[in-house]
């Protein structure tokens, strides 16, 4: 089973405007509603996937049982902890001549709350996979990650971590079993601004010695590169098709490579983790599978 943390979903509210004009009143051409977090993506795309899982985290309010609900509804089974005040938040995504996003804060996490996560962690198995992806919310505490990875620590769970700086770097002691920064993340990692794929392979190999098992690192327009446990390097171009989305393609990467990795064929999972990327890039929304296996197959 893929457990995945979602510290603060959202109701993602997208908006489509020919033209907006502050100061009077704008009416849609169109609006769609979705539900997100890194974590509920990696969900959303293991299910077209066929891959199960359950979707952990934070909700509160009305929009906390929408958001239930509706991955109830596409099959994804879930276990949040409903909290007392609060809604979860709505991210209003204007979409225009520019786009413009406007991200609610969401609930305030008392601790009585972060301590229910931590039981339910209990439930997680070894061989089972967890997924840690995104930011902290402030009401959080900054290590709450490593409180996480402490908790399991005493079991063989893979660990998939998808976050920048520190929350990555203070899990690698943990030796997770996967971590994907983009080519900027991991420069910023180290000080230094990256510029080419040999430069990205010398600074993704200092976080495999640093704990890291796989490493795998989005490179935009230039694909992405893969360090796998045995210590080979793997690369692979990018899907094509026409740009329409950027938010949930690394989550959608993530999720591929979890799913073609399960038999331990790492340059198949490096491959059905482009196509995910791609085909959520190329979607208004999170790719479905039908449109995974299609770019799959560009990729040999």
């Amino acid at each position: 089973m893929v457990y995945t943390i979602t510290f603060n979903p959202a109701v993602d509210y997208v908006m489509r405007i020919g033209k907006i004009t502050a100061g009077i009143v704008n009416r849609s051409e169109s609006e769609e509603i979705y539900f997100g977090g890194k974590g509920i993506n990696v969900s959303i795309v293991l299910n077209e996937l066929g891959v199960k899982s359950t979707a952990l985290g934070f909700v509160a309010g009305f929009t906390g049982k929408a958001i239930e609900s509706g991955l109830s509804e596409a099959g994804i089974k879930t276990d949040f902890i409903f909290l007392k005040s609060g809604y979860s938040r709505i991210n209003v995504k204007i979409k225009s001549t520019e786009e413009t996003d406007i991200n609610g804060r969401g609930p305030d996490i008392p601790e009585e709350a972060i301590d229910e996560l931590l039981k339910k962690l209990k439930e997680i198995k070894d061989g089972d996979t967890l997924v840690l992806a995104g930011s902290v919310p402030k009401s959080l505490p900054e290590n709450i990650y490593e409180k996480i990875l402490e908790e399991i620590s005493d079991r063989k769970i893979k660990i998939v971590v998808d976050a920048e700086k520190d929350l990555l770097l203070n899990a690698l002691k943990y030796k997770p079993f996967l971590v994907k920064p983009n080519s900027r993340e991991l420069g910023d990692m180290f000080g230094v601004s990256l510029e080419t794929k040999e430069e990205i392979n010398l600074y993704a190999r200092k976080l495999k010695e640093m704990g890291a098992q796989n490493v795998l690192v989005s490179m935009a327009g230039d694909g992405a590169l893969l360090i796998d446990e045995n210590g080979e390097t793997h690369i692979c171009g990018v899907c094509r098709g026409e740009v329409k989305n950027s938010v949930g393609a690394g989550d959608s990467m993530v999720a591929g490579f979890i799913a073609g990795s399960e038999n331990g064929d790492y340059e198949y999972a490096l491959k059905l983790g482009t196509a995910a990327g791609g085909a959520t890039t190329f979607s208004e929304g999170i790719g479905k599978r039908e449109e995974i296996l299609g770019l799959l197959k560009q990729l040999g």
